[in-house]
């Protein structure tokens, strides 16, 4: 019930000297305790007076605050839904990019492995030629085979006590017209070398010390595949030599 009227009233009496707690003890303790207690209103009430607008303002803004709080609240929740959709759509997001991530490399896979496969093909195209006339001469070799084996047989088993040009006469001049006789098909040009050995076997020999013209090693062939036991004429040991060096991984025992 105090209001500014009532502070005014009070307020000559507070401009006394004598108004204060000291002087009112003098004079009666129960006075000195009202007179306090009408300056400890005045105060209170000049405090009140800048309070309650603060105070008023205070459960103002508290109302605002829950509102508002509610309002956030609401939002959070939405917030989390929305989030919890984009968490989903992430998730798909990252399937899909992953998904076209392997379908791209799948792609390159493909794309590098057909340039493989069309620069292949364009290689063995070039081959073709090449293959066709291979198969060409294959089917005649193997036409002219009975005939090449016959002669290579007939040089391993009867040719070699005799010198080359011997070797030559019997292959060439009868042998050859013999098989044209019974209309026998073989190769005209026969190597017999080529035939019944391989490249690396001859660098062997010659490494071994065999000679590398050809009567030396039409003599190392028909040692090395002729079924009988060969008897050397080596005047010069060449042979000798080759065979005991050829032979010595089996442990070839050599009477002198």
């Amino acid at each position: 019930s105090i209001n500014e009227e009532t502070v005014e009233l009070l307020q000559p009496y507070f401009n006394m000297e004598d108004y204060t707690l000291e002087y009112g003890k003098k004079v009666c303790g129960n006075v000195a305790g009202l007179l306090s207690w009408t300056q400890a209103m005045a105060i209170f009430y000049g405090v009140n007076r800048d309070v309650l607008p603060l105070k008023a303002n205070l459960a103002k803004q508290e109302g605002h605050l829950k509102i508002a709080n509610a309002e956030l609240a609401k939002a959070q929740e939405s917030l989390d839904e929305k989030q919890a959709e984009l968490d989903k759509v992430q998730a798909k997001f990252d399937a899909a990019m992953k998904e076209k991530m392997d379908l791209l490399n799948g792609a390159e896979t493909c794309r590098r492995k057909m340039q493989a496969a069309s620069a292949l093909i364009d290689g063995l195209s070039g081959e073709k030629v090449r293959w066709t006339q291979q198969s060409k001469e294959f089917k005649s070799q193997i036409d002219r085979l009975v005939g090449d084996a016959l002669l290579c047989t007939g040089f391993l088993s009867y040719c070699g006590p005799f010198k080359q040009n011997f070797r030559k006469l019997l292959l060439k001049d009868l042998w050859e017209a013999e098989m044209r006789a019974h209309k026998i098909p073989f190769s005209e040009n026969l190597n017999l070398i080529s035939m019944l050995v391989d490249p690396p076997t001859i660098g062997e020999w010659n490494l071994q010390g065999l000679p590398g013209d050809d009567l030396s090693i039409q003599n190392g062939i028909i040692v090395t595949k002729a079924t009988r036991y060969p008897l050397l004429i080596d005047p010069q040991t060449q042979g000798k030599s080759w065979i005991k060096k050829k032979e010595q991984d089996n442990e070839l025992q050599v009477n002198s």
